[in-house]
């Protein structure tokens, strides 16, 4: 497949026959190409960049170019994208900020017009970033999960497998597998629909999530001893998964109930 002739490509990168450089592209830097990969107009990639094979980068997007972190001090640091994933109009991915670190995107993810990729994050196979959504640094997000549109994540918050995360969310807390979350941090049920429509999870495991939901979320306990309660009721992987996440070490606390929920286990408490 063609590159273009008004494309700028660095002597120092590589790429592979079948990929296809489109006009005023710029590839600056170690930057590596798979093969049938697609580079729309304009786009611009940078660094120690490796992008997979049948991948799309569309107009403008902006991949692999320095983190937006006052800390960096120009040293050799890596951006990765997996097979398949597509990155839409003006999407921008940032590489690690520290010497020899990885921004890493899975296998084919979404990463829609205007989404923001801090450094150093971490996105599983799967993922789909919507328009106007960003992630700040060091952002870990599970396969299969959804981020909507315009919604903002703290630096460093862990988000599980197949979770839902609402538009315009205000995500500062980290989110269990499997479940769903809106507004300023608030989960607001477990993501039904999308466990149902892999079809990757039997009856027994969903209705273990849905357990794991009421009893983390809806019983009024505290988030440590409710945890310690589900452990001793899960039998698949799948809610042992949302056991070891809650246990796991954080930086950011883990997501509580809605207001509406939460509002009324504080009347609860005093009746």
């Amino acid at each position: 497949m063609p590159v273009h002739p008004t494309a700028i490509i660095d002597s120092q990168a590589e790429i592979d026959a079948t990929a296809e450089i489109g006009p005023h592209v710029v590839i600056e830097g170690h930057v590596r190409i798979g093969p049938q990969t697609r580079v729309y107009p304009n786009a611009y990639i940078s660094g120690w960049t490796e992008i997979g094979a049948k991948c799309e980068i569309h107009p403008n997007a902006v991949v692999g170019h320095l983190p937006q972190d006052f800390h960096f001090g120009g040293e050799r640091s890596y951006c990765r994208i997996g097979d398949g994933t597509i990155i839409r109009e003006s999407a921008s991915i940032h590489r690690g900020t520290q010497p020899e670190s990885w921004t890493s995107i899975g296998k084919n993810c979404f990463i829609l017009g205007f989404s923001h990729i801090g450094h150093n994050c971490i996105l599983a196979d799967g993922v789909k970033l919507y328009n106007g959504a960003a992630l700040s640094g060091h952002v870990e997000v599970g396969e299969n999960a959804i981020i909507s549109g315009y919604s903002l994540t703290h630096q460093f918050v862990r988000i599980g497998d197949y979770v839902m995360v609402g538009g315009g969310t205000r995500l500062t807390k980290d989110v269990p597998p499997y479940f769903s979350v809106i507004g300023e941090s608030e989960c607001y049920g477990y993501n039904s629909i999308g466990l149902r429509r892999s079809g990757r999870f039997s009856s027994e495991e969903i209705a273990e999530v849905k357990l794991a939901y009421r009893t983390l979320y809806r019983s009024g306990r505290l988030f440590s001893d409710a945890v310690a309660e589900l452990a001793g009721m899960v039998k698949t992987s799948t809610g042992r998964r949302i056991v070891e996440f809650a246990r796991a070490p954080s930086k950011r606390g883990i997501i509580g109930p809605t207001r509406g929920d939460r509002e009324a286990d504080e009347v609860a408490a005093h009746e």
